[in-house]
């Protein structure tokens, strides 16, 4: 179909990648048809050198710009899937709906999109190579597996990468370990976006619905053809960790009718049942992204990610801490700072330390004087008088305020209930931002300080009814 290069023998020779593998970039996992003949042949300035995977969505070539003089992949749509009369349209859609939105992004953890195009009845899109290539699904055997360390890396980046598409307007619908690339220098890579959903588009702008990605990673919603938000990735990733961590899907089973009912109504076996080594917080991070309902997931793929990181030091990979630009999107996210400006944020941030905290872990000691005040970045506490529990505190609520009232003793603990961060202001800390910044900040701390009081009142007011009515005498019998 397309001339032969007559240099293409050293083309190949000359820019082939050492010690390069296939990979795979498929839709789904059904056999699919050839596109035979291709290799050694030229599609627009590109040459094809050589097939390097095949998937639901087309064969995958592994190609050479020469403008660019660099290796790419180019994924070429199946011609018969292209020309069939009652899903062609929908077909041609879906190949090119990934140039489109992945063509959008720009992450150092997603396959880039360079081309996309139309030649002599071939439809192809050309894409970034990674070298290696190979994918997750190589390390979802249980003689397989990856070391926890490993896995948990790879998992915070797929969790920021996907972060990063979400506040984008992308949602991929379709993770899975196939669709993870792994580069020879262990560098992650989110491939497959071609049935990925766009949200906030015009209404004007049709895209592809209906029952898409793959049934053992999808989403409760997903698969009940619910509204689809960018928590159905977050459920598709905690079944990614689930199956890294144990060599098995948590929904697998025989029957297309079993999956369903598991992924929608039972609850996975724990992943400690399954390998005992695996650390307890990990565990409730892969609980928490596969809870059924939305709500009781992680609001955000980021903060899936600072859990993920609470536990770096624990698996000994404490380099990969959340950056700067992380932390200020988590603290920018607060209600606290609800009337902060970005540039305000910046200012609290640059004069505060971010802690971590363990569950257990005692942030603040009843009695001990602390000249401090901490903000919740995320997690809950509890607070403790004495022995006795009196009240909790959670995201975007504030303790400690009595260290920023002349040095007062707290009279009460802090203790994490889960992992917990928090910014922790001084005040001569502070006094160092702009007058702006410190009237805003004092205003919100001062409401903090009566909602809190406002709370103390109102639970004081119930222990002393409820003494009252414990001491009145029983009435006189009639």
């Amino acid at each position: 179909r397309w001339p032969r290069r007559d240099d293409l023998a050293s083309t190949r020779s000359a820019n082939r990648l050492p010690g390069s593998r296939p990979f795979e970039t498929s839709l789904r996992d059904e056999p699919t048809p050839p596109v035979g003949g291709l290799a050694g042949r030229t599609l627009g300035k590109y040459d094809l050198l050589e097939e390097v995977g095949r998937g639901g969505m087309g064969t995958v070539f592994l190609g050479y710009d020469p403008f660019t003089d660099r290796q790419v992949a180019i994924k070429v749509a199946h011609e018969d899937a292209l020309t069939d009369e009652t899903s062609g349209h929908r077909y041609r859609k879906l190949f090119f709906n990934e140039a489109k939105i992945t063509g959008m992004l720009r992450h150092p953890n997603i396959v880039s999109v360079f081309d996309a195009g139309f030649d002599d009845e071939a439809w192809y899109i050309v894409m970034e190579f990674v070298p290696g290539g190979e994918t997750l699904h190589c390390h979802t055997r249980p003689e397989s597996l990856l070391s926890i360390e490993k896995l948990v890396k790879i998992v915070f980046k797929c969790a920021k990468a996907l972060d990063y598409a979400h506040r984008k307007g992308v949602v991929h619908r379709d993770i899975k370990p196939k669709n993870i690339l792994l580069t020879e220098l262990g560098e992650v890579k989110i491939s497959d976006f071609s049935v990925a959903l766009r949200t906030g588009l015009d209404v004007t702008e049709t895209q592809v619905d209906g029952y898409l990605g793959s049934p053992l990673y999808m989403s409760p919603e997903q698969i009940k053809g619910e509204p689809i938000t960018h928590q159905s990735d977050i459920f598709s990733l905690g079944v990614l960790l689930y199956e890294l961590l144990t060599g098995r899907t948590p929904f697998a089973a025989n029957a297309m009718a079993t999956v369903i009912y598991q992924v929608t109504a039972k609850q996975h076996t724990p992943v400690r049942a399954i390998r005992p080594e695996v650390p307890t917080p990990l565990e409730q991070i892969v609980d928490r992204a596969l809870q059924k309902e939305t709500g009781a997931r992680y609001p955000t793929a980021l903060d899936l990610a600072a859990d993920l990181s609470a536990i770096f030091d624990e698996l000994g990979c404490a380099e990969d801490e959340l950056s700067r630009q992380d932390k200020f999107k988590m603290v920018r996210g607060l209600s606290f700072f609800d009337e902060f400006s970005e540039p305000e944020v910046w200012e609290v941030l640059n004069a505060c330390v971010w802690h971590d905290y363990e569950p257990g872990a005692q942030i603040l000691q009843e009695g001990e004087v602390d000249n401090s005040f901490h903000v919740i970045v995320r997690g809950e506490v509890v607070v403790r008088k004495g022995r006795t529990d009196v009240d909790g505190l959670s995201q975007g609520n504030c303790f400690g305020e009595t260290g920023l009232i002349g040095g007062a003793k707290p009279s009460t603990s802090i203790i994490a209930a889960t992992p917990v961060s928090t910014i922790k202001v001084r005040s001569s800390l502070i006094e160092q931002t702009s007058k702006d910044t410190q009237l805003r900040f004092h205003k919100v701390f001062l409401n903090k300080i009566v909602e809190r009081l406002s709370r103390a009142d109102e639970r004081f007011c119930r222990e002393a009814r409820s003494r009252i009515s414990a001491a009145e005498p029983p009435a006189p019998a009639a």
